[in-house]
């Protein structure tokens, strides 16, 4: 897949919905990888790389040993400028649109321009909204921002449509990673008839019900990250604990 990007907007066209599994580094060792590869269903469209707090040089020999077992497309989701490695195939180049903390809305992103520009890497601009699920995530510690309220749609939509004028070409709605609710399909199914642009949605979704909800409210791309580091059978089943 050489444009992950158009993939994801051809897809939406056609209403054909994706999947992604987010693989964090600091969650899953070197040695754990060729087994975890095994049970990706054939649904898996991309695996997601990233976390909040990776030690600097892990990423790239993660994305290395993926790349000896999979075949399918490594999307980096940075927590920081650290994270990047040329060896993926694409960043979600992600300004973090709700909070008001400069360094995760265009600090990060200017140091990382340097290891961009020397790389092959497909650079997708995407809008990253976090929205409260229940508890406190790594990305808000680390960020030092707070969520939105769930229940301040009007706030998420207009947050969204920001992101739509500001040239983003994704906006990821996120619970955060471990969240205790996943996002609101309300809140899915209202920014979806606001923007025209994909919409990806993680953070929370435990059961093959919640995925499919997602999915029937709007979302393009879903991102499943916990449920399949606690379960990596959970494709097959139809839910956690």
């Amino acid at each position: 897949m050489k444009n992950i990007l158009e993939h994801i907007k051809i897809s939406k066209a056609k209403g054909e919905k994706l999947l992604a599994i987010l693989l964090d580094p600091d969650k899953l060792s070197l040695e754990e990888i060729p087994n975890t590869i095994v049970k990706l269903s054939q649904q898996v469209d991309f695996i997601f790389v990233g976390g909040s707090t990776i030690v600097n040089g892990v990423t790239e020999k993660f994305v290395q040993k993926l790349k000896d077992f999979t075949s399918l497309p490594i999307v980096l989701f940075p927590g920081d400028f650290s994270q990047i490695t040329h060896h993926a195939d694409a960043i979600l180049f992600l300004s973090l649109l709700s909070g008001r903390n400069p360094e995760y809305l265009i600090g990060q992103q200017i140091k990382s321009v340097p290891k961009l520009k020397k790389s092959n890497l497909e650079v997708i601009s995407t809008g990253y909204i976090l929205v409260d699920g229940g508890k406190e995530t790594a990305v808000q510690s680390v960020s030092k921002t707070n969520p939105i309220s769930q229940n301040n749609i009007d706030e998420i939509v207009n947050t969204a449509v920001a992101g739509n004028y500001l040239g983003n070409q994704l906006i990821y709605i996120e619970a955060g990673s471990g969240a205790s609710y996943p996002v609101k399909e309300k809140i899915i199914n209202t920014v979806s008839k606001h923007i025209p642009i994909p919409i990806i949605v993680g953070g929370g979704i435990r059961s093959k019900k919640q995925l499919q909800n997602a999915y029937e409210s709007g979302a393009d791309v879903v991102v499943i990250g916990t449920a399949f580091e606690l379960n990596n059978n959970f494709l097959y089943h139809e839910s956690i604990s």
